[in-house]
């Protein structure tokens, strides 16, 4: 028999109106082009068409001529190929070139789903009972790219559950990229790519103990030309460039509320979106708090693993994830370590959960299996739906599996403490299966979540509503591990 569980009134749903201003190109001929005509304006032309644009997109966007300005920095190596000194150009003749170079895109048209629910490290000013919490989402936009974005909310002390509206504006970090990269350690970091030995080698003799990004690329480039007929090779090498375009830190102003502070691809190897964060509360051996995420970056082909770090929200620190057990999709970090190692749960073959530990936080090697599919519902796959939630009974696992018609179903499992590679037990049937009012959206049929919670007793679920909106459950905790404890494994 199924758990009773109660769904909650709050449902969270895409909205057309948040949209960020970002860079647009459309190639060097058109850039010249636009930068030649909007040169051959007049300065009363320049006034007259560059002040509308001003006063209709300062309502929308936050300091909206520091982004016409950026972006126009961006293309200034093109004025001087078409005899113009970048220099010499008029403040208001940048902002209107670098309104040619900008677009709006609505980071959540058309989904806004697979949340994940961790606490605040500000509780002040709470109520007995209440608990303020931060919430990521998966937010899809055109072309299904996507990006991950924040909500705050409180959950009170009858666990229900209130976000608070977004803020009026959405912004874009400041990226900074690892300028200088050690030899010895990238390339040991590199191993995932699975380069010939010889190629591998061949790469690092053509680049000093110390090399910056575009070094490593000026050698990937003369090697993609030499083997230009080895098409999956060329793939292999240009992979191993996005693996150094893999590092870099965000820093969000100040004055940006956290619903405006959106993690959009900034990478290559994350062109095609950011996938699933499943975020932790960390705590370190040292009693520090660090919020780790797991998420999946996708370039259209490849599915690379990655690891955001932050401890405020304002500045983030994206690393790549290597090593054998770093592979497909699901990883999920452990919120502390366990026998002095950190701990991780993936997903490497699509199909199977394993367990895995490692004294460094980014290289994850011999995974152990810890799941396989065992009930109906779970046929197709099974994998985790968040990090792990340390109680007094064990590791709890929130789950899922796919059954027929591709059914995401949400499930529960319980780990030993001191050994998560022992299943204590697993639930025999669903805890959440979509009903008729959730089965309908971008992709039929899902629920899925990234991470739960535990308040006043209860666990509480924030999930998936089928790839397009996001809502809420909770179930007792202690008749949940009951139940867990009683089905076995």
């Amino acid at each position: 028999m199924r758990l009773s569980i109660e769904r909650k009134p709050a449902k969270v749903y895409p909205d057309l109106k948040r949209v960020v201003a970002r860079f647009f190109f459309n190639g060097e001929t058109r850039a010249k082009s636009i930068i030649q005509r909007v040169s051959a304006m007049s300065d009363e032309e320049v006034e007259i068409t560059v002040t509308p644009i001003l006063r209709e997109f300062s309502r929308r966007h936050r300091n909206i001529t520091r982004v016409f300005e950026r972006h126009a920095d961006r293309v200034r190596h093109l004025f001087a190929s078409v005899q113009l000194n970048y220099d010499d150009v008029s403040l208001k003749r940048k902002l209107l070139t670098g309104s040619y170079f900008t677009n709006e895109y609505s980071i959540e048209s058309a989904a806004f789903f697979n949340p994940s629910i961790f606490e605040d490290v500000d509780q002040s000013g709470l109520e007995e009972g209440e608990k303020r919490v931060i919430l990521s989402f998966r937010a899809v936009g055109e072309g299904h790219i996507s990006s991950i974005a924040f909500r705050s909310g409180i959950i009170d002390r009858h666990n229900q559950i209130s976000l608070e509206a977004p803020g009026n504006y959405v912004d874009e970090a400041e990226i900074i990229r690892n300028s200088i990269y050690h030899k010895q350690t990238f390339f040991q970091n590199a191993v995932s790519i699975k380069l010939p030995d010889s190629v591998m080698q061949e790469v690092q003799n053509n680049l000093p103990g110390e090399f910056e990004y575009m070094d490593l690329k000026k050698v990937i480039r003369e090697l993609q030309q030499r083997y230009q007929v080895d098409h999956l090779l060329k793939k292999a090498l240009e992979r191993l460039l996005w693996l150094a375009d893999s590092y870099y830190e965000l820093n969000f102003s100040l004055d940006t509320d956290l619903s405006d502070r959106i993690i959009f691809p900034y990478s290559d190897v994350e062109s095609r979106g950011i996938e699933d964060a499943r975020f932790v509360k960390y705590a370190g051996e040292d009693g520090k708090v660090t919020y780790y995420a797991t998420y999946t970056a996708f370039d259209g082909v490849t599915i690379q693993p990655k690891l955001l770090q932050t401890k405020d929200f304002y500045s983030f620190k994206i690393m790549p994830l290597y090593g054998e057990g770093a592979q497909n999709k699901n990883l999920a970090l452990f919120p502390r370590k366990i026998k002095g190692k950190y701990a991780m749960i993936s997903r490497i073959d699509g199909v199977n959960s394993y367990v895995m530990y490692s004294d460094k936080i980014n290289i994850w090697e011999n995974p152990q299996i810890l799941q396989e599919p065992k009930y109906p519902w779970e046929f197709v796959q099974v994998g985790n739906c968040g990090s792990p939630i340390e109680t007094e009974r064990g590791w709890l696992i929130i789950t899922h599996g796919v059954g027929p018609m591709r059914t995401y179903c949400i499930g529960a499992s319980l780990l030993d403490l001191e050994d998560p590679s022992v299943e204590i037990g697993r639930l025999k049937e669903p805890l959440l299966m979509p009903n008729k009012d959730e089965r309908e959206g971008y992709v039929p049929n899902v629920l899925y979540s990234c991470g739960s919670i535990i308040h006043n007793d209860e666990l509480i679920i924030p999930y998936g509503l089928s790839d397009y909106a996001s809502g809420f459950a909770s179930v007792n905790l202690e008749r949940l591990l009951t139940q867990i404890r009683s089905d076995g494994i």
